[in-house]
């Protein structure tokens, strides 16, 4: 919601500075997000008078001119067509920063002569295109004096974020009234007299929804018989300008000032092209509407339209129709102010594509009582601005009653929001934000106006007096938590959620937020995709189901970095997933995707030679922090082969935790997979359920021989065994742990051979074992001993055989 300053002063008697209103604009609910000044912008150019204008003596497009600031004459070198001697115009002194190019001027020597400023165009202040020559003023412009106080410019443009509740607020009215309220000024309140009818309004407008439900509740029209529909006056131009809209004619240009100011939009139609009475109605299939925007649309029976003799002349409470429209030759006017179903507005114009004032206004609910004033206010207006006859107004159905009363008691205020105000602030606030309060003592009655839809209970009541009076009178209480006053406030999978993070942000991922939704096909791929979990009005086909994975969004995320340069990128994203419509089926997975050559170990190329593209066996080490950052029992952990149909079957893996808990996946993407997404491979991916961790439990206190560091030597020893292809290493690590768990502090895996020298089907497997004594220092015999145990634990679990 853009408006000028001087326009809120029309409705706000205050002093206060620009800063203060907008302190108090965003503390009351309306955020101002930006300021635009266009005085401070201007301020370095003022008002200057060309004393001579002579030919340059090195070149023949540009003069040397004598210019007369008001404080001195200085010489400007000048280019433009224009300049000439006597002429008044905008000067530029050297430092001056120019909008419209960009540079800072200072002292220069053009072509030989020396040039002290400039004499500058429209286009190169910023106002507008206009390039040919230099700005020329009247004669008698205020020498001297600034540029933007003279031509009006002055005037500061606030742009404030108007919530989806406050409608009211969405005019400048509303607006003046909130700061008032808040003792910001004195609210201006003039309200619009009734302008009598000379004459019975010869169109008739009709409501025909027969047996549907009304899409307008009341429909008001007023024919203005012998206008002059010109240009609209030089203020109002400069205040749709400063806001960004176009002036069009004088009709028109009121229909937007009363919906800027007032919230009420309104519609003119020119009467010399309305063939019959109007008749409001559903659309039909097959029907068709060239709008103002000069775009045709088409139409079904869930849109509402305005329709004539010859067909649907306007979108309703949207946009009007191209061959209705009022311009320069319009004498007969048909004003029109109605109201319309929010909801059906805003699915018209969404199922259309079209943005409007008019539409942003009437989806949210305009004023009901201000239908027949709102009319009254553009036909006064139009007769001030075009001259005219107006007619009788018709009125076809019936305007709502405003009705709501709320049983209101002061003390709800410090009940719920823990302010302290007294029962004569309450009762000020309510009645300067246009409540009407009966009553006293601990109950009173309150009247909400009908203007403010939003309020329907004490709650609201109650945000409206702690808004006005300020959020900073409301006392910081800290919380009193009882005895057990330190207990934890975050749940086990908010902890996780944290760590998760933080483990995947230390690996040199980086966090992406993804849609929760995604396609129907790409839903199947990854196990969704079933009827419970469709959408039922999706923004976009291709986010049609919620999704099973996180997968298509971090790949289709990773594909776009790739697009714009960026192929090696790993990035993660810790977020809910759905398996079904049951809160039980709604998870929380970590998800990795890595491509190209974001290894674990590094990101992209480097000078000692190159890393290759991740694989799955970066994914496995992602997924394994993930497990170890949010407490899960790693060491007992089994990666068995093979995973989703997803996933490339030969290099894919399962994390489970026995035979039947699965905690997470990973591997790379199956080809197939890669191009029902659109992205290119290899992409490495894991992920892990976080809510499917078992909770640690209770643990036995440990002995003090666990807890302390050993200060005796460890000793390591390899073994190499022949075993099985078909064997897993992680069955020979877990089988050599198990061999003497008193002295086995460590097993890993250092090496794998397939090939000649070990025969067919098998695979040397190397590990390497630490043993770490803790009471007294190892014999040669004793270690020999353990040595042994862990070869035949490992024979008898796996059927290995040691490699010599």
């Amino acid at each position: 919601m853009k408006f000028t300053l001087s326009w809120l002063k029309e409705h706000l008697d205050t002093d206060a500075p620009l800063g203060e209103l907008v302190d108090k604009l965003t503390m009351i609910g309306l955020e101002v997000e930006a300021v635009h000044d266009r005085a401070k912008t201007l301020a370095p150019f003022t008002v200057a008078r060309v004393i001579s204008a002579e030919k340059h003596p090195n070149a023949d497009k540009l003069k040397v001119c004598m210019v007369e600031t008001g404080d001195g004459a200085v010489q400007v070198v000048c280019g433009a067509p224009n300049a000439r001697a006597g002429m008044m115009g905008v000067f530029a002194r050297p430092g001056t920063h120019i909008p419209g190019s960009g540079l800072d001027l200072k002292v220069a020597a053009v072509r030989g002569v020396e040039s002290r400023g400039m004499l500058v165009s429209a286009r190169e202040m910023g106002i507008s295109d206009e390039h040919e020559g230099i700005i020329e003023l009247p004669a008698d412009a205020p020498l001297g004096k600034p540029f933007a106080a003279f031509m009006g410019l002055d005037d500061p443009v606030l742009d404030v974020a108007v919530t989806p509740n406050r409608a009211d607020c969405l005019g400048v009215h509303g607006i003046a009234r909130d700061l008032a309220a808040a003792r910001i000024g004195e609210f201006k309140d003039a309200g619009s007299k009734p302008v009598k009818g000379k004459f019975p309004c010869p169109v008739k407008v009709k409501l025909d929804f027969g047996k549907t439900p009304p899409l307008c509740p009341a429909f008001a029209l007023r024919l203005i018989r012998g206008v002059n529909n010109g240009p609209s006056p030089e203020w109002l131009q400069r205040r749709l300008r400063a806001i960004g809209l176009r002036p069009i004619n004088a009709l028109v240009d009121v229909t937007n000032l009363v919906t800027l100011d007032r919230a009420r939009p309104l519609h003119v139609f020119d009467a010399a092209k309305v063939k019959g009475d109007l008749v409001v109605r559903r659309a039909r299939e097959g029907e068709k509407l060239t709008a103002l925007d000069g775009k045709n649309y088409a139409l079904d029976p869930e849109m509402c339209v305005i329709a004539d003799g010859t067909g649907v002349e306007s979108l309703s409470g949207i946009m009007g129709g191209e061959a209705t429209g009022c311009s320069e030759t319009t004498r007969d006017v048909l004003v029109e102010s109605a109201l319309w179903d929010p909801a059906n507005i805003a699915q018209t114009g969404r199922k259309l594509g079209i943005q409007s004032d008019a539409r942003f206004r009437f989806e949210r609910g305009v004023d009901p009582a201000f239908t027949l004033a709102g009319l009254e206010l553009a036909t006064k207006l139009i007769l001030d601005f075009c001259g005219g006859e107006p007619s009788e107004i018709v009125l076809a159905g019936a305007i709502p009653e405003a009705d709501r009363v709320i049983d209101f008691s002061p003390a709800e205020v410090r009940r719920l929001a823990g302010l302290e105000a007294k029962a004569t602030e309450v009762k000020r606030v309510l009645t300067a934000l246009g409540f009407m309060v009966t009553g006293s003592g601990e109950k009173v009655k309150v009247a909400v106006p009908s203007f403010r839809a939003d309020v329907e209970g004490k709650a609201d009541l109650v945000e409206e007096i702690v808004r006005i009076l300020g959020v900073e009178r409301v006392p910081a209480v800290p919380f009193d938590r009882g005895d057990s006053a330190r207990r934890p406030v975050l749940t086990t999978i908010q902890k996780r959620t944290r760590a998760a993070k933080r483990a995947l942000a230390a690996r040199g991922l980086v966090e992406a937020m993804t849609w929760s939704f995604i396609s129907k096909p790409q839903a199947e791929l990854f196990g969704g995709g079933v009827p419970a979990l469709a959408l039922a009005n999706p923004i976009a086909a291709d986010l049609s189901d919620m999704r099973p994975s996180l997968v298509p969004g971090l790949a289709a995320a990773a594909q776009k970095n790739a697009d714009r340069g960026y192929p090696d990128v790993g990035l993660f994203e810790v977020g809910q997933i759905f398996t079904g419509d049951q809160p039980q089926d709604q998870l929380i997975a970590a998800t990795i995707v890595r491509r190209g050559a974001a290894k674990a170990a590094g990101f992209g190329r480097h000078w000692s030679g190159s890393s290759g593209p991740a694989d799955l066996f970066d994914a496995k080490a992602d997924a394994l922090a993930v497990l170890a950052a949010v407490g899960a029992p790693v060491d007992k952990l089994q990666i068995v082969t093979g995973g989703p149909s997803y996933l490339h079957p030969g290099r894919a893996g399962t994390i489970q935790l026995g035979p039947k808990l699965v905690l997470g996946v990973f591997g790379e993407l199956h080809p197939t997979t890669l191009q029902a997404l659109d992205v290119e491979g290899p992409l490495a991916v894991a992920e892990v359920i976080l809510d499917r961790v078992p909770e640690p439990k209770a643990r036995a206190t440990r002995t003090k021989a666990k807890l302390e560091l050993s200060p005796l030597q460890p000793v390591a020893r390899d073994f190499a065994f022949v075993v099985d292809r078909a064997v897993a290493a992680a069955e020979l690590v877990r089988a050599a742990e198990n061999a003497d768990k008193n002295l086995v502090a460590a097993v890993e895996v250092f090496d794998l051979y397939e090939g000649p020298g070990i025969g067919a089907g098998k695979k040397s497997i190397a590990l390497a074992v630490t043993l770490q004594p803790r009471e007294k220092t190892l014999t040669d015999a004793e270690i020999e001993a353990v040595a042994a145990k862990i070869i035949d634990e490992v024979k008898k679990k796996t059927g290995a055989t040691l490699r010599v």
